[in-house]
């Protein structure tokens, strides 16, 4: 996996969110088990339960175009889209990153710059998760 390439990507992606509320840009980008990447960025809404995330905003378009095997997710973001600090995924974006992902070895990398990012797994954001096994 190229680290530094997945999080350019999530970087440069960054200026499109439209988060006119909050002011608060996400952007990420997903590698996918075949190489492709897709990139995703939060979407605000005035009624804000309707607003969408990066990070499911990347998963849902891989998984719209068939894909279902994920490596790694670069994600970044910061208030008027200036990366200041580390950001996670939020509660939701996790869970669904679980439907989808196996938990010790999908990679979450929280960025800064493609220089200054923490890696963790699905497992360490989301202990004890519950999954599409628990159904079964």
């Amino acid at each position: 996996m190229d680290r530094r390439r997945l999080i350019q990507a999530a970087i440069d992606n960054l200026p499109g969110a439209y988060a006119p509320y909050s002011h608060f840009y996400v952007s990420a980008a997903l590698l996918c088990r075949d190489g492709t990447v897709y990139t995703g960025f939060n979407i605000e809404n005035a009624a804000y339960s309707a607003t969408v995330c990066a990070e499911r905003s990347a998963l849902f378009r891989a998984v719209n175009d068939g894909k279902r095997e994920f490596e790694a997710m670069a994600v970044c973001g910061g208030r008027d889209g200036v990366i200041t600090g580390y950001c996670a995924p939020c509660g939701v974006c996790r869970q669904v990153m679980r439907e989808f992902c196996q938990p010790e070895t999908f990679r979450i990398l929280l960025a800064k710059s493609v220089d200054d990012y923490r890696e963790m797994t699905l497992a360490e954001l989301l202990p004890m998760s519950f999954g599409p096994e628990n159904l079964e």
